[in-house]
């Protein structure tokens, strides 16, 4: 019992971790105001990834797509990175809260440039983000 009880900790203190690691890398706003604030004052777009806390879909979009060093650089630099979960945040009645993940990408007004739902593996998510910055040049 002792040995199970030791390695349960061992496992859980990796895996907290690992996802306060995550958290810290992307660096991610929660408050929709102060992120257009960030983006106006940066001269970034808002990428805005609006999730759930139970989100199978959520997790492995993150896992496989949000963990990958030179998208995260990319992402950074281009946009103010705003997550909002819908058990958690007041995300603004114009933006769709079900059938997680949704993504939108927006001006630092706040208009919005485009929206995806669903995950992405790694690939399909720079074929997103070449599909917004089209759309940004119009």
């Amino acid at each position: 019992m002792h040995k199970f009880s030791l390695i349960g900790n061992v496992l859980l203190s990796i895996f907290l971790l690992i996802t306060t690691l995550d958290a810290v890398e992307l660096n991610w706003e929660h408050n929709y105001d102060n992120a257009l604030a960030t983006a106006k004052k940066e001269k970034k777009m808002v990428y805005l990834f609006i999730g759930a806390d139970r989100c199978r879909h959520c997790d492995r979009f993150k896992k496989q797509t949000l963990s990958n060093k030179d998208l995260i650089a990319i992402m950074k630099k281009e946009y103010v990175l705003l997550y909002m979960s819908r058990d958690q945040h007041a995300i603004p009645d114009r933006f769709e809260k079900y059938g997680v993940p949704f993504h939108y990408f927006l001006t630092p007004e706040g208009k919005i440039i485009a929206e995806v739902q669903g995950s992405r593996e790694l690939e399909g998510w720079y074929d997103v983000l070449d599909e917004v910055e089209l759309r940004k040049e119009k």
